[in-house]
């Protein structure tokens, strides 16, 4: 149902709190009479300087007009392929028969059209970019699609940059984001669904899906959940997000984005369910397991062996950020006996003339490296990285200076926020930055103890979530062995054959029988076999 159904059932909708002051009955109707549609729809859209009533004459014969907003059409078009057209005088024995249909079919020449008489889906379609057209005596009037609004070009996105793959990113506008999926799956299958959420901005929203491979439950799932949102407006895709999550208070996402369509597409193909919204780049993607978080595009464009390790050394570097600075703590402040005596030395000498214990230095370094962090991406791109790199050796060569802090806190915290930066996903790495917090704590109060007891606590809450019922830890509990070949490692495709199981799509073979090459059949260019003649050692070679 459109915003403005919702908006003139007035009372009897939970959402008309949200809605404005301007409201005609569900029921109204156009009018036959120009002048009466005119003024009701002047008083529902208001006085805005961009809104264009132009007033004609159709064939010379009848009263007429044109309704639409400058700032969303082409005015240009709008009056070459549809005043000029309708305004032509005939000739004198030319018959002209002036119905809608008679209009639509033998005058103007457009793809997208429809015919209203409901004064709400007139003005709504008005708002959304289309020009009306209302004949004086015409029970209903003629709505033209010519949406004009400036976009941006499509480019490589700044989130996901990537060695081996597309450079093209989504943009802002719904539709050139769709025809970018389209483009990557020229698939009847491929099936796109458009709804409209937000009472004051009816943000236009798309979900998208395979009908042959994803499971027909979770696409009712993610429809039901959509329509039940309620905001006055919705602004980026992140709104959504917050509404259809299914734990809120969690600190781990539960819901993927991506401003990529090699992304999204090989999601759709795996049985996912992707959104999309006019106006953001980022598309979401439902539902999610924890080792999507920590997955690229190279881990696949690149060969196995390569891919696997790459994987592995990203895992190591995300979980090394949310430990090493409690360990660290835990062995300088409770188990110095489980460091090496030369380096212990080396430790205690550092940390000599600091007045603080460690846990506390260690949370100083910490907090003013993520002030550091987060000033340096509000500032502008051309002063952002100077200011990150100054701001770094200035600060910590300062602090150690001062007696604040020791040389190796500062290495230890430099490294942590290195290896932060190795998430590919920043909504996961910001929950791991997260929970550095709290688990240092604990170091500082429990040493080693307090580490297992925050690792613990972390992987229980990890098991109790869900992503539109998914286990957040699939495959690793519940375990599937064959999801493990694309978890920790990146095994080849031709073991890749099946679809995730966790998914339970419609068909799950992805890899033909013939998957590899095991032997070479024949060495087409052996120089002995190919183009080459054999010599004897008797022909004196």
């Amino acid at each position: 149902m459109s915003w403005w159904k919702r908006w003139f059932k007035g009372s009897g909708n939970p959402s008309s709190d949200l809605q404005g002051e301007r409201a005609v009955p569900e029921e109204s109707s156009l009018d036959s009479r120009l002048e009466e549609v005119l003024r009701q729809v002047s008083d529902l859209l208001g006085e805005n300087d961009d809104l264009v009533i132009r007033r004609f004459s159709l064939f010379g014969q009848r009263e007429a007009a044109l309704i639409y907003f400058s700032t969303l059409v082409e005015p240009d078009r709008v009056h070459r392929d549809i005043l000029k057209p309708l305004m032509r005088v005939p000739a004198e024995n030319e018959e002209v028969r002036l119905t809608e249909e008679d209009v639509l079919g033998e005058v103007l020449h457009f793809g997208k059209y429809q015919i209203a008489d409901q004064l709400s889906d007139v003005v709504d379609e008005i708002l959304k970019g289309s020009t009306a057209v209302w004949v004086d005596g015409f029970p209903s009037g003629i709505l033209l699609e010519t949406r004009n609004v400036e976009k941006r070009s499509v480019s490589e996105p700044q989130s996901e940059r990537v060695l081996r793959g597309s450079r093209e990113g989504f943009i802002e506008q719904l539709d050139a984001n769709l025809s970018l999926l389209r483009y990557r799956l020229p698939n009847p299958n491929f099936t796109v669904k458009r709804l409209t959420i937000g009472t004051q901005t009816r943000s236009k929203v798309a979900y998208c899906y395979l009908q042959d491979v994803v499971q027909p439950a979770l696409v009712r799932e993610v429809e039901d959940r959509l329509q039940a949102i309620e905001i006055d407006g919705v602004l980026e895709s992140g709104y959504l997000e917050q509404f259809i999550e299914d734990h809120h208070l969690s600190p781990f996402p539960q819901v993927a984005n991506t401003e990529r369509p090699d992304v999204a597409v090989s999601q759709l193909l795996e049985g996912r369910v992707i959104i999309l919204v006019e106006g953001s780049p980022f598309v979401l993607m439902v539902p999610v397991v924890f080792a999507q978080f920590y997955q690229t595009l190279d881990d696949y464009s690149e060969r196995f062996l390569i891919g696997s390790l790459i994987r592995l050394i990203r895992l190591l570097a995300i979980l090394s950020s949310l430990f090493f600075p409690a360990i660290y703590v835990s062995l300088v402040s409770f188990h110095p006996e489980l460091i090496p005596t030369d380096f212990a030395v080396a430790v205690a000498g550092g940390r000599a003339g600091v007045p603080f214990p460690a846990i506390a230095e260690v949370l100083f370094v910490e907090i003013s490296m993520e002030i550091l962090r987060e000033a340096s991406i509000r500032l502008p791109q051309q002063m952002g990285s100077a200011f990150s790199i100054i701001g770094i050796l200035v600060v910590g060569q300062a602090a150690v200076a001062a007696g604040f802090a020791s040389p190796i806190t500062v290495v230890i915290v430099a490294l942590t926020t290195i290896g932060s930066f190795a998430a590919p996903a920043y909504n996961i790495s910001i929950a791991f930055r997260m929970l550095r917090f709290p688990i240092l704590i604990l170091s500082g109060i429990f040493g080693l103890y307090g580490v297992m007891v925050g690792a613990v606590m972390i992987a229980n809450h990890m098991l109790s979530l869900r992503s539109f019922g998914v286990p957040y830890l699939t495959p690793i509990s519940p375990e599937n062995k064959r999801g493990w070949l694309d978890t920790l490692i990146r095994a080849p495709f031709w073991m890749l054959s099946k679809r995730p199981a966790f998914l339970h799509p419609l068909h799950r073979q992805r890899v033909g029988m013939i998957r590899r090459l095991k032997k070479a059949r024949s060495n087409t260019l052996d120089p002995i076999k190919v183009g080459n003649e054999r010599r004897e050692p008797q022909d004196g070679i």
